[in-house]
């Protein structure tokens, strides 16, 4: 899987002003619709938040990773928000959330959704690559960061 794929520039937001995890997720939904034009900004913020309640999608170090499913969705889609300032995430380690990644997935991609959330903590638990994308000021740099980790792990696969 190429998490790459999952994203557009149009569904990454770098250095934006972050004041909640109810914010950050509804900017992540957002993001997100602007991809799906079969649903609604409203539909993926509760999907987002329906997860979440069942526990935090905080890692820790940081980053968070808010996924859900959604009926009808016909393929993975992300979206990356990078945050100025972290926020109160709930977060394993206690600490602030500034690297949020959203991941939709349809209902029924039980083994995909896993394959891809396993992708995603491997990919975000190596501190340079997080390090970098907290200092990328656009979403071109972001994606070519994304790309360029993706294209390493393949070669060392």
């Amino acid at each position: 899987m190429h998490i790459a794929k999952l994203l557009d520039p149009e569904r990454i937001a770098c250095q934006q002003e972050g004041s909640s995890k109810k914010r950050a997720l509804e900017t992540l939904s957002k993001l997100l619709a602007s991809g799906l034009p079969d649903f609604t900004d409203g539909e993926i913020f509760d999907s987002l938040i329906g997860r979440e309640r069942l526990g935090s999608t905080g890692l820790g170090k940081g980053v968070a990773l808010p996924h859900g499913r959604m009926s009808g969705l016909d393929t993975p889609i992300a979206a990356l928000l990078t945050l100025e300032k972290g926020i109160d995430y709930d977060a394993i380690d206690n600490q602030p959330v500034d690297l949020l990644f959203a991941l939709l997935v349809p209902e029924e991609s039980t083994d995909e959704h896993l394959k891809i959330l396993a992708l995603l903590a491997e990919m975000f638990s190596n501190a340079d690559f997080c390090s970098q994308l907290r200092k990328s000021s656009n979403a071109k740099d972001c994606l070519d960061l994304i790309n360029h980790w993706n294209t390493n792990q393949q070669l060392s696969a």
